[in-house]
């Protein structure tokens, strides 16, 4: 009975599993399978960065005392345009941040960028939280928390501003503001989608030609000033002389 019970408590981590079992099948993504881990979230074989945003523990109540569990939330994100975001449960913490990384490279999303920012400013909810995202000229950084942070980093942003207005729930936070990103379009998208052609910009005419090149005013010659000869004096009128009145007949 008792090699029973040792038997049964389930396989080893190592490559013995117990009588009459081979050892453990290496997974295609994992170091002893001969892949790369990095290649499992199809970025092509590009160099992913993970971040560990939160970490929570949990306990459950049991007989003879409590059994822990951990949960780790992790982004992952290429860089270039490409991040995803995953959450791995397990008993011990490196094994939930390992799963966490796994389902993070397997959901990664596009992400419209203009140059190192976004091309226009968003606002964007996920239950109780919500986060402004606006461009930044270059310079600027990343003015973020340390959830938004993680999250743009990922993406490669490095110029933005942004403000969380809602909940801090690190969970909510980080999953508003990948729906805010998912939102973002380029101004060739909506052109495209409309079947609109993008004309050119033409510069200014009074830009394009150089100021020194306008013809110079022809000079204004002042006429002299003539004085007005004085009027002549006018000798009065005399006034005409009363008739008396008629007398009546």
């Amino acid at each position: 009975m008792a090699e029973l019970n040792k038997t049964s408590s389930g396989p080893s981590r190592g490559g013995n599993r117990g009588p009459n079992r081979g050892p453990r099948r290496a997974r295609p993504g994992s170091p002893e399978g001969g892949g790369d881990p990095n290649a499992e979230g199809g970025a092509g074989g590009k160099e992913l960065s993970e971040k560990v945003v939160f970490i929570n523990r949990s306990a459950k109540v049991v007989k003879g005392g409590r059994r822990f569990s951990f949960s780790a939330l992790v982004v992952a994100g290429d860089k270039q345009g490409r991040v995803g975001i995953g959450l791995g449960k397990a008993v011990e913490v490196s094994e939930a941040i390992r799963k966490g990384g796994d389902m993070a490279k397997q959901q990664m999303v596009s992400i419209s960028l203009k140059d190192a920012t976004i091309p226009h400013e968003i606002l964007c909810y996920y239950g109780g939280a919500k986060v402004m995202l606006r461009p930044a000229s270059p310079g600027t950084g990343i003015i973020a928390g340390k959830t938004v942070r993680a999250v743009v980093e990922s993406v490669g942003i490095k110029d933005i501003l942004s403000k969380s207005l809602g909940s801090n729930n690190p969970s909510n936070v980080v999953k508003a503001t990948l729906a805010g990103l998912q939102q973002l379009r380029l101004r060739e998208d909506i052109y495209r989608d409309r079947g609109l052609e993008i004309k050119p910009r033409t510069p200014a005419l009074a830009s394009a030609a150089p100021l020194a090149a306008k013809p110079a005013a022809p000079a204004v010659t002042p006429a002299p000033v003539v004085a007005a000869a004085p009027a002549a004096a006018v000798p009065p009128v005399p006034a005409a002389p009363e008739v008396p009145p008629t007398p009546a007949t």
